[in-house]
């Protein structure tokens, strides 16, 4: 059986995208669905490559029984090749994503959505960037993931 890849991104790999990586290995642990599928997550930016995820984020997942064990790294025209699906945390890093794709030959292999795309209790149209602001952000944009990420193992289960 051929698994299903997913690629979570953001700017800099330490706060929404790890956790966003996290809440999905989390909900394939309890669907009993692990076997199934490849699970990663990177940033548009180079600053934190080898780096932890923010440890204010990584504290408030280990809240929700969540653990965030990624290490940060960038997102790379490989990339486009090896995952079904990349999401973005908002629209910038979408621009991002797609200006990369645009600017690497490839196939068509990758699916460039949003993860807000898949939402269903949240408004927000992106996911915010909780990096600058205080402690309850990070539980904010893990409300805002465990609804998306949810919504989007509905939409290809």
């Amino acid at each position: 059986m051929k698994k299903i890849s997913v690629l979570f991104v953001c700017l800099g790999n330490i706060c929404r995208s790890p956790a966003a990586e996290a809440i999905f290995i989390n909900l394939l642990e309890r669907k009993g669905l692990t076997e199934g599928f490849i699970v990663d997550s990177a940033g548009t930016g180079s600053w934190h490559i080898g780096k932890k995820a923010d440890s204010r984020m990584r504290i408030a997942a280990e809240r929700r029984d969540i653990k965030i064990l990624s290490k940060a790294r960038q997102i790379t025209s490989k990339d486009f090749d090896v995952f079904n699906y990349i999401l973005a945390m908002d629209d910038s890093n979408f621009r991002n994503i797609q200006d990369l794709k645009n600017r690497t030959v490839s196939t068509d292999f990758a699916s460039i959505k949003k993860i807000q795309d898949f939402r269903s209790v949240f408004d927000e149209q992106e996911v915010p960037d909780p990096y600058f602001g205080g402690d309850e952000g990070f539980d904010y944009v893990l409300d805002i993931l465990e609804d998306s990420v949810n919504g989007f193992l509905e939409s290809i289960s």
